[in-house]
């Protein structure tokens, strides 16, 4: 049997233009938001609709491509790992966050009009 993998593909439109960082060693780092959106039929026959947001994270070549390629309302396609992280703020809380790395990503569509 083979091992299950942390693999994680979504298509969505960004909520808002990636935050570029940049490293002392000068490799980037790109945080950005998608919404997915589902459709489905609840059990009163009516049409519903969700949208889910997810945090990604990119780094390096693919952080330069967010970067120049990115911005509010495009559509696109990523893949990547599913991640956790945690940290303490300086007053001792406790945050934890969940959030993709993503590995590779496509423009599926020209961005929206709002």
């Amino acid at each position: 049997m083979n091992a299950l993998r942390n693999s994680v593909r979504l298509i969505g439109h960004l909520g808002d233009n990636p935050k570029i960082k940049q490293f002392e060693s000068g490799r980037k780092v790109a945080n950005f938001s998608v919404a997915t959106n589902e459709t489905f039929i609840d059990n009163k026959g009516e049409r519903q609709s969700e949208t889910t947001w997810h945090r990604l994270v990119a780094y390096g070549k693919v952080a330069n491509q967010a970067e120049s390629l990115l911005q509010k309302g495009t559509e696109v396609a990523i893949e990547g790992k599913l991640t956790n992280r945690t940290w303490d703020d300086k007053d001792g809380m406790k945050h934890y966050i969940t959030e993709v790395v993503v590995n590779s990503m496509l423009l599926v569509g020209k961005k929206s009009q709002d």
